[in-house]
């Protein structure tokens, strides 16, 4: 005889509303990806603005685990100007993460796993109350098993290095892939076009002057201000002060509001002092160098005598002044220009 099984009214009703009810979860959590998904399509650049209430509908009325993570970016729109807060370059480089992931995955179902979202406090002051942020910046992380106050914040070390080091936070907390970061190119296109053409209008320009003789390279005053940087920079210790990164002065320690422009001591060179003795050295050879090519052209030799006597006078108390300054900070003596036995 077979057996028959007999459902009572009660249970019946019971049995299908369980059924019901588990039916209408999965179409509205499915409803909700889809919703994000379409989101993210329509923004540019892959993040999800949020508010109070798409804060309410994709996390705190979906029961758990839900089918999907959101990671949130945290911005206050009267707090981008604060350059220590930094909220528009991490802003920028959470949205490269964004458009990465959504590069690297279009055809794969993580993409329906991770959203990258923002929220504004003007708009969601309630949400960032309820997540407990009260510092910008913030970005958490809300997991499919989480709810807004057990979800994960990231670490201030983990924007140093910016995308990268944000790529890798989200994919140690979801063990999804981001992916190779995607950056935009420095130059667009039509700005490459632009400097290409501009550049080739320039090439031959540049040609025509070259073949006549007529470029800066052909002006013999350009080599000439060349040569004289050169001989500036190498007698005036530039290049020590470039790699032991000298001050170019100092502070009195004694007084404050005076400045130490030469330290008494061969332990170190301030810049000030290098410069200095530079261009005494400077001088000495440009005088020398306009009497031997400049004033041998004079005609009037009565002009001559009297520019070369002044511009020797010039080079020996240059001369003399690097001098006592060598003799002032190392202490070496250096004897004198002339025969001992015509000192008085």
């Amino acid at each position: 005889m077979a057996s028959h099984l007999n459902l009572s009214p009660f249970a019946f009703l019971t049995l299908t509303t369980i059924i019901f009810s588990l039916c209408s979860t999965t179409d509205s959590t499915e409803d909700r990806t889809t919703e994000l998904l379409s989101l993210q399509s329509r923004s540019t650049s892959g993040i999800i603005h949020l508010n109070d209430q798409s804060i309410a509908r994709y996390i705190t009325s979906v029961n758990t685990p839900r089918p999907y993570s959101l990671l949130i970016f945290f911005d206050a729109a009267q707090l981008r100007d604060k350059s220590k807060l930094r909220l528009t370059e991490l802003h920028k480089e959470f949205s490269i993460v964004a458009s990465s992931f959504i590069t690297n995955n279009a055809n794969h179902s993580s993409l329906t796993k991770l959203f990258f979202c923002e929220i504004e406090f003007k708009e969601s002051q309630l949400s960032f109350s309820q997540f407990g942020v009260n510092s910008l910046p913030h970005i958490r992380l809300v997991s499919p098993n989480h709810g807004l106050k057990d979800s994960e914040h990231m670490d201030q070390g983990d924007c140093s290095r910016l995308a990268e080091s944000m790529a890798e936070f989200f994919e140690a907390k979801t063990k999804l892939s981001v992916g190779t970061i995607h950056r935009p190119p420095l130059l667009s296109r039509n700005k490459i076009i632009l400097i290409a053409v501009g550049f080739l209008i320039w090439l031959s320009y540049f040609v025509k002057k070259l073949l006549t003789g007529e470029t800066l390279l052909h002006d013999p005053r350009v080599w000439l201000a060349g040569s004289v940087f050169v001989y500036f920079f190498s007698v005036s210790g530039a290049m020590h002060n470039i790699i032991r990164k000298m001050p170019m002065f100092l502070l009195d320690r004694n007084d404050p509001s005076k400045l130490v422009f030469f330290y008494q001591g061969s332990g170190m060179q301030l810049g000030a002092e290098g410069f200095t003795v530079g261009f005494l050295y400077t001088l000495v050879g440009l005088l020398l160098a306009f009497m031997s090519h400049g004033l041998v052209k004079v005609k009037s030799v009565k002009v001559q005598k009297v520019v070369m006597i002044f511009a020797l006078l010039v080079c020996f108390l240059a001369v003399k002044q690097v001098v006592f300054l060598d003799n002032w900070k190392t202490g070496y003596g250096i004897h004198g220009y002339w025969p001992s036995n015509w000192n008085f």
